[in-house]
């Protein structure tokens, strides 16, 4: 079986950060998404990598684009 090397987390706050931990103490890189208005929140900064998706939208709108999501 192959091993995972990436993850991208698609959920905000809390969760985000319980999943980019977990990941981290596997050895697995992870991504992060956020909208316009989460972009000083914790889960962006805790992943290796993050993008904005959902530009202009409201957050719930943003995280469920899923075209943009599908583009990183």
């Amino acid at each position: 079986m192959k091993k995972i090397k990436s993850i991208l987390v698609a959920n905000r706050s809390e969760i985000a950060i319980r999943v980019l931990r977990a990941a981290s103490e596997m050895g697995i890189r992870t991504v992060a998404i956020y909208s316009n208005e989460d972009r000083f929140a914790l889960h962006r900064f805790k992943a290796d990598e993050s993008y904005l998706v959902g530009a202009g939208k409201k957050p719930i709108s943003a995280y469920l684009d899923i075209a943009d999501i599908i583009r990183i």
